[in-house]
């Protein structure tokens, strides 16, 4: 009755089945990795974020970078802006979804060490080959408060650095670069603004300030996780009901081919 499990068909179905199962195991599991990485990393910011500001020359030095537990604290600095090195980044995006640039403009301390600042979003405006008007940042020793942030590289946010952009532009944060470019001993690591005092007097028409990062939603991952194992679960399901209909299938054929099979006649003695 079971030969039939020997024939190429089946074999090959048998054989793709064995694979199909601990592949999907392997997918459930990479999706529960992805939400705990991301749980963790809600956890991350949301205590970073409620810690205490301390000033960034104390999480970070010249030539060094952050450390990536300390990513999203609230840090200060006090110095003057130095708008002779500011730039903008490219490609980026505000919180109404419009496409602009950040502005970067460093920020000397006293003993000359520069904070390289994310001042926030400006719109592009209708001329991408041009630096777009941005408001000047305040005038004189100001202190601002906000997010301790990491360089970024492309392969921490998949841009590509190109030459060839307008003076003033550039594609990446890099605090090296820009400390490179206007001869600071620059801080690793960059600040994103939220807070100036004192407060500039044009405050409406300077940068957009960037939002605080989302750490509450943990995406569907783990939702993912389940789907994948209840399809690896319903592999065997599937291979034994097609074998049972496989099965019930000759059991048909067979009562079909004995019915429609003459019987002989039988012969009666006389007596």
């Amino acid at each position: 009755m079971y030969r039939f499990l020997l024939s190429r068909q089946w074999v090959l179905l048998t054989l793709v089945a064995l694979a199909m199962i601990p592949c999907l195991i392997w997918l459930g599991f990479w999706q529960l990795h992805r939400h705990e990485q991301r749980v963790e990393r809600n956890d991350l910011i949301g205590d970073s974020l409620a810690a205490d500001p301390v000033p960034m020359s104390e999480l970070t030095a010249p030539g060094g970078a952050p450390d990536p537990d300390d990513r999203y604290r609230p840090v200060t600095a006090t110095g003057v802006y130095d708008t002779d090195d500011q730039v903008v980044v490219r490609n980026r995006t505000g919180s109404n979804g419009a496409v602009g640039y950040y502005v970067l403009t460093p920020l000397v301390e006293a003993d000359g060490t520069g904070v390289l600042v994310n001042r926030g979003f400006v719109p592009a405006g209708s001329d991408y080959t041009r630096v777009p008007d941005v408001a000047e940042p305040p005038t004189g020793e100001v202190t601002v408060t906000g997010r301790l942030m990491a360089d970024e590289s492309t392969g921490t946010t998949g841009i590509r650095d190109r030459d060839g952009l307008p003076d003033g532009m550039i594609m990446m944060i890099n605090s090296q670069e820009r400390g490179e470019a206007a001869g600071l001993p620059m801080l690793g690591g960059y600040l994103e603004l939220t807070e100036t005092s004192p407060a500039p007097r044009d405050a409406e028409e300077q940068p957009e300030p960037l939002p605080e990062p989302d750490h509450t939603g943990i995406g569907s991952h783990f939702a993912y996780a389940i789907q994948w194992w209840m399809f690896a679960g319903g592999v065997p399901v599937g291979w034994f009901l097609l074998l049972r209909r496989e099965v019930q299938d000759l059991k048909a054929a067979r009562g079909k081919k004995a019915a429609s099979t003459p019987t002989e006649p039988v012969e009666v003695a006389s007596v």
